[in-house]
């Protein structure tokens, strides 16, 4: 989220609270030229920020300080404090979905990078933290210029947990060791490396177990996730952990559904227990939008709007996206059902970012990233960047008989279908102005004469009536390129799919063409989601099938360098495409991750779903061939246990010793392996490594546990190491949502090798 709020009530208060839009707000706070704050100590750039921030809110009253706790906070003037919008957006570039940032004037647009779920699929640590670098060059420039915050609410790093969820775009895919690297490298990227500093402050969001919109006629704000204490630990809660432990994120966002009966924004043991006390959490955290007026009016949590107030700030949140917190919190405090010190414990949080940010520094220009401006914004190389993301996310799902890539030679291309020509289709949800698109056709016309028909009037496709004229121009061109799949009418925010399939008559399109094609078929899909396309699979008269995701603002010239073999693909697949047949077994409801064959229940991810696939996750192929050979590996790992005290029963229940009892500093594994180009192009390998424990009921049937992205040229080698610690890659989560470590074989894949390590319990000095 955060989704547009267009209620009434909220456009009333904006009226009554606020005349400080973006368009009018100064982007600083303490102005060196005011002799009223000056001398004041919050202003003060030599104190430690945590006297700063106390200085400030015991200047406060208390209405000051509610007026403080929403997205749209109002101002100070006699302390001299500009009004601030904290929603932004910029999941993946700067996005002016939220009401925090706009375009126009001197910042017309910014740079749009692919989808997060093409991104993922470069499998590309590097590129990801990247990305965030850029973006937040480009948002910081925008809001030196006064048109953008400093506070971003991405990314979405919920596990892409169901096939038809109309958000999985934007989110790194099903594997939540992916998603966990993809938030710490992104926010990294956003924030900065510069200890306390901020460059902007990133939020991870929704959490948690957030991955149903509108299904069946449950909605998200309606929806009481079920979810066991086994899946929280091993699958939910593993990218946020990682975002706030390893990227150090600022801000979490809670998610509108409630959890086992507790809304999220309202339960204290998600999120004062577990997001800060457990994990950490140096920053604040945020509703989604309206969900603490949802929880009261729509869940009916509490019995008046007061007590919703009470309960969320005491569970530990301390922003409120949408009005509520404004309008009932000073009741709440007057009736005691908060105290004032709770208040001023959400504005620490909150208000210790912004100084981080440095907005209570005076003058942006006085910032290290004072500089930045609109010269620093769709520069050519932010472009360029976009267009290498697009490139390395694209993954190529079939080529038979090498039909790609195309020969430059053809003097005719015929470029049919719904996708072949657009633009902003290319990128996805939560996007901005781009700084210019290149779609499909327009890259296809640099490699050869295109005969272009759309077939199709938009992707739902609902008439065969150019199909005819498509099938002429298939069978007078000497290869035929179908760009099809879907766009935001199909899948985004509340918006659930009914189904895997190509919609209305696409799959009648790409049929028909490529029965009449007389050279060679290629179908590109663009798609955040998996699609049922086993009918193109199976069809020798299609070629090649390429998966561009939603590319970017790049992504047209991305897929025909592809294409025409200027790029040879290496992306994989973040996620499992099923066929269309599994959704009769899983509810979008049913929040399992374990098959349940009892009661025909498949499971979910290619961690736990063992039946028929479409394509599986990490597939993805390359216009090269590459070799493995496993250099040095351990065989067999004694497993030390950190103290004396532990006993014997208690530690290595059902053979398995608990983490937490586990000397894990002494558990890190290294593996080698030799990776080689045996093909005839240079081209990028994603090395995937795999690991099974011994048979058990509580295992996945198998876990990424680490990847690495080598470029290699034709001929040549190149050594790899493959960090293993026992403790994080190896364990498995309990029914009781403990992590252990199971005791015995433990396989690892890595491309077509298998190697296995024992395990052993190391209970010599333990007493019986």
């Amino acid at each position: 989220m955060a989704d547009k709020i267009n209620t009434l009530p909220f456009l009333l208060f904006l009226l009554c609270l606020s005349n400080h839009i973006v368009e009018s707000r100064e982007p600083f706070a303490c102005d060196p030229k005011n002799g009223l704050t000056r001398s004041l100590k919050f202003c003060r750039v030599n104190v430690p920020i945590h006297v700063r921030a106390r200085d400030l809110i015991g200047r406060l009253t208390l209405q000051e300080k509610i007026r403080l706790l929403v997205n749209n906070a109002a101002a100070v003037p006699r302390l001299g404090i500009q009004g601030y919008e904290w929603w932004s957006e910029a999941l993946h570039g700067v996005s002016n979905v939220g009401p925090g940032t706009k375009f126009g004037g001197a910042f017309p647009g910014a740079t749009a990078f692919p989808q997060v779920i093409t991104t993922a699929a470069s499998f590309n640590e590097s590129l990801w933290e990247e990305i965030g670098r850029v973006v937040s060059d480009e948002a910081r420039a925008m809001y030196n210029g006064g048109m953008a915050g400093l506070t971003f609410w991405s990314p979405n790093v919920n596990v892409f947990r169901d096939p038809r969820w109309g958000r999985g775009q934007e989110t790194p895919g099903e594997d939540p060791v992916v998603a966990g690297k993809y938030a710490a490298r992104y926010v990294r990227g956003l924030q900065g490396n510069d200890g306390l500093r901020l460059k902007v402050a990133a939020c991870c969001k929704h959490y948690t177990a957030y991955d149903l919109d509108n299904w069946n006629g449950v909605d998200r704000y309606h929806f009481n996730a079920r979810v066991s204490k086994q899946d929280l630990e091993d699958t939910y809660d593993v990218p946020f952990k990682s975002c706030v432990v390893e990227g150090k994120v600022a801000s979490v966002m809670c998610s509108y559904n409630q959890v086992n009966g507790k809304p999220t924004c309202a339960d204290p043991s998600l999120l004062k227990n577990t997001i800060r006390g457990e994990w950490g959490l140096n920053g604040y955290i945020v509703s989604d939008c309206d969900s603490v007026g949802v929880l009261f009016d729509t869940q009916h949590y509490t019995t008046t709007p007061e007590e919703a107030a009470a309960a969320t700030i005491r569970a530990g949140l301390d922003l409120d996206c949408g009005p509520f917190l404004a309008i009932h919190t000073e009741n709440a405090v007057r009736g005691a059902l908060l105290q004032e010190e709770d208040v001023n414990m959400a504005l620490a949080n909150t208000i210790t970012v912004q100084m981080r940010l440095g907005m209570f520094d005076g003058e942006p220009s006085a910032n290290p990233f004072g500089n930045l401006g609109p010269g620093h914004v769709c520069t050519l190389a932010h472009q360029e960047l976009a267009l290498q993301a697009a490139r390395q996310g694209i993954v190529l799902l079939q080529n038979r008989g090498r039909t790609l890539p195309l020969s430059r030679s053809y003097q005719t291309v015929a470029v049919i279908g719904p996708n072949s020509d657009v633009t902003v289709t290319m990128i996805g949800n939560y996007a901005g102005v781009a700084c210019g698109y290149t779609s499909p056709l327009q890259g296809i016309r640099r490699y050869a004469k295109t005969v272009h028909l759309s077939g199709c009037t938009n992707v739902l496709c609902n008439g065969n009536q150019q199909f005819n004229a498509a099938e002429v121009a298939a069978r007078h061109a000497d290869a035929t390129i179908l760009v099809m799949g879907l766009d935001q009418s199909i899948e985004a925010e509340f918006v659930d799919r009914k189904g895997l399939l190509l919609p209305g008559h696409q799959q009648e399109l790409v049929s028909r063409v490529a029965r009449a094609s007389r050279g060679p078929t290629i179908l590109v899909l663009m798609s955040g989601g998996p699609i049922d396309v086993s009918f193109a699979k199976n069809d020798p008269r299609i070629g090649a099938i390429l998966w561009a995701g939603y590319p970017g603002q790049a992504g047209g010239a991305a897929i025909a360098d592809v294409l025409f073999g200027a790029t040879n693909p290496g992306g994989k697949l973040p996620m499992t495409w099923y066929p269309q047949s599994y959704l009769a077994k899983v509810p979008m409801t049913n929040m399992g991750m374990r098959a349940d064959p009892s009661g025909g229940y498949p499971g979910r991810t290619y961690r736990f779903y063992k039946g028929p696939v479409v394509f599986p996750f990490g597939h993805g192929m390359s216009y090269t061939s590459f070799a493995h050979s496993l250099v040095q590996a351990p065989h067999q790992v004694s497993v030390p246990l950190a103290s004396l005290r532990v006993s014997r029963n208690t530690t290595s229940a059902s053979n398995a010793i608990r983490v937490s009892h586990a000397n894990c500093e002494t558990l890190a594994l290294g593996v080698h392996i030799d990776v080689k180009n045996t093909g005839d192009m240079d081209g990028t390998h994603t090395l995937l490594v795999f690991s099974s424990p011994p048979e058990g009921k509580w295992s996945a049937q198998k876990q990424l546990i680490g990847f690495e992205k080598i470029h290699l040229v034709t001929g040549s080698q190149k050594r790899v190491k493959i960090d293993i610690h026992v403790c994080k890659h190896l364990s498995v989560v309990d029914q009781f949502g403990i992590r252990r470590i199971p005791i015995g074989k433990h396989d690892l894949y890595i491309g077509d090798l298998k190697h296995s390590i024992s395990l052993q319990a190391n209970l010599e000095e333990i007493k019986s």
